[in-house]
């Protein structure tokens, strides 16, 4: 295993184990739950958005070691961003999962998101890192329904 895969498998389990933003936000402007039925993964994503500008964002939940790490990177890569920013990294994170054509300006976008790169080599895998990503995206467009990838 080369020592990028390696250090990519350290982040991973890191946010698995100690997830940043791991907490409910009591008054929440924005609120969706999301399940994936083939792993388990449970997900409830929390923000508050002023002016824009998502000031705070929050998951809850249990599942896999992949499902939570994404969970807790998300929230750390988009607290403080615009809601226009979080629609474009929640893009190229799509992209990338999917094995989409991705281009140099996702790649500049994602960052240390990159380390989810592998999974679209593994489709049940996909969901499992993507869950977190469709509630926040359903929440952040106010829909109401439970998201599922079923």
């Amino acid at each position: 295993m080369s020592e990028l895969r390696e250090l990519y498998q350290e982040v991973i389990l890191d946010h698995n184990k100690a997830p940043r933003n791991f907490r409910e936000i009591p008054d929440a402007d924005r609120v969706n739950e999301g399940h994936n039925p083939l792993c388990g993964d449970n997900v409830t994503i929390y923000a508050n958005v002023r002016d824009g500008v998502i000031e705070d964002v929050s998951f809850q939940g249990s599942g896999c070691a992949i499902s939570k790490s994404s969970a807790s990177m998300m929230t750390s890569a988009l607290k403080g961003k615009t809601e226009a920013e979080a629609e474009q990294i929640f893009q190229s994170f799509h992209r990338m999962v999917t094995g989409e054509n991705v281009t140099d300006e996702d790649e500049a976008i994602l960052g240390k998101l990159a380390v989810f790169g592998g999974v679209r080599e593994f489709p049940a895998r996909v969901k499992c890192a993507s869950l977190a990503w469709h509630t926040l995206h359903a929440a952040m467009h106010q829909e109401k329904t439970p998201i599922s990838t079923e």
